[in-house]
């Protein structure tokens, strides 16, 4: 059987010898909307839960909008402009607006990933800057949330007389879905209240995975940041399998956002009828795959469809390598997922460790294999004697010993793809 993966830019092909119970798995995904300018334009101007964005905007003389770094494919170039015209409409100059590219603690955006983020017109006439999560002195401090976490947000961000956020709904490792608040916490956060808000306190939640919002203590606490931020307005919207527009959901930052999860939750979850003895994913192409850092996420989504004790192969192309420095020395340094997760557990937090953190739990539940040829196997500690330069090695690796009839689960499009086992297994 033979698949084509997102992998990259190119994507690439994936085959599976028969013999085996093969199911490629795809997220149900609602239709791509037929007009998407005249869903952006109802969406600002009839709004879930406040007034019209011209009419917030009105008597403002500043704007500060905050995006999508490189790493997700927000349709920027799409949604902005309209939004951008009502705000110009409502008496904000284009010197008055800043879009803020919100990278938590990714690396800033270059000249030319901006235009691909914005789209060329607008990287040309508007400021586009990108945030510095280690510059604290760069943030306002706005106290400390109810529970303990103290919160430090871009400056820039918050100087502005209407704060703005543009996103995309998906699934989430942590935070059960994307958009709306994580535009502003970590999106725009020092990494103070970066650190805080990925300590083993929240990560560890039963309830802080993919597609969880109900319970979550952290969409919770980034809902309590945001509006200590006076988040005011948020254009999110949700995409198809191809990555086009299927809703928008503007208006009020927790009633937009919850209409837009509530929306990917009835339109797109796929379930499997058992759980999988082994999940071959990918980490979605291009732009996730650039890092193994943004590729863990792949691995962290099929856990949902495979059973406890089974395999999970990941493919991501790696062009940038292993991530940040700090995640790369953990990874590097890396024992054992049970050893890494005790010596945590009440050690300060270091920037990144979360992300090995997230690994980790899933390892220890169940196999792990990697075919990440942007990433050396020195690079990756004790992962490394899973790790394949071949892609058909990798596959016949992950496959050994499988009985006949053992059911192999191909998630082409990795943890875009919004998936349960029933009964579910985390």
């Amino acid at each position: 059987m033979k698949t084509q993966f997102s992998f990259g830019k190119n994507g690439i092909e994936v085959s599976v010898p028969n013999g085996y119970g093969c199911r490629v798995l795809h997220s149900r995904t609602a239709v791509a909307l037929h007009d998407v300018d005249a869903g952006l334009a109802g969406a600002l101007d009839r709004p879930i839960g406040c007034e019209p964005l011209a009419a917030l905007a009105a008597g403002k003389r500043t704007a500060a909008i905050s995006i999508c770094d490189i790493t997700r494919p927000a349709p920027n170039s799409v949604t902005l402009p309209p939004l951008l015209a009502r705000l110009h409409a409502a008496g904000i100059p284009v010197e008055g607006v800043t879009i803020l590219i919100a990278t938590g603690l990714h690396r800033g955006a270059t000249k030319e990933e901006i235009e691909i983020i914005v789209g060329p017109e607008i990287a040309g006439k508007y400021r586009v800057v990108s945030h510095d999560a280690r510059d604290l002195v760069a943030h306002r401090s706005l106290g400390v949330t109810s529970r303990g976490t103290p919160v430090y947000i871009d400056e820039r961000f918050m100087a502005a007389d209407l704060h703005i956020t543009l996103g995309f709904i998906e699934q989430h490792l942590m935070l059960g879905f994307s958009g709306g608040r994580k535009l502003i916490a970590p999106g725009q956060a020092a990494q103070e209240t970066i650190k805080a808000i990925h300590s083993p306190r929240f990560v560890r939640e039963p309830l802080a995975t993919e597609g969880s919002i109900e319970g979550n203590p952290l969409h919770a606490e980034l809902l309590e940041i945001a509006h200590m931020a006076r988040h005011d307005f948020i254009l999110d919207v949700t995409l198809t399998q191809d990555r086009l527009i299927s809703g928008v959901f503007a208006g009020d930052p927790v009633k937009a956002h919850a209409a837009g999860v509530d929306f990917l939750e009835n339109t797109s979850l796929e379930t499997l009828d058992v759980p999988a003895d082994v999940a071959i994913t990918s980490a979605a192409g291009y732009p996730l795959d650039l890092t193994f850092y943004q590729t863990v996420k792949g691995i962290t989504a099929a856990q949902h469809v495979v059973k406890p004790g089974g395999r999970i192969l990941i493919l991501g192309e790696c062009a940038e390598g292993v991530g940040s420095p700090e995640f790369a020395h953990r990874l590097q340094t890396l024992a054992s997922f049970q050893d890494f997760l005790d010596e945590i557990r009440q050690t300060p937090v270091e920037v990144d460790q979360w992300q090995v953190e997230k690994l980790a739990l899933v390892g220890v539940k169940h196999e792990l294999y990697f075919y990440t040829p942007g990433v050396s196997r020195a690079q990756l500690g004790c992962l490394g004697a899973r790790s394949f330069r071949d892609l058909n090695e990798a596959v016949a690796t992950v496959l050994r010993g499988l009985p006949s009839g053992a059911h192999v689960v191909l998630v082409p499009d990795g943890p875009y793809t919004y998936a349960r086992a029933v009964p579910a297994y985390a």
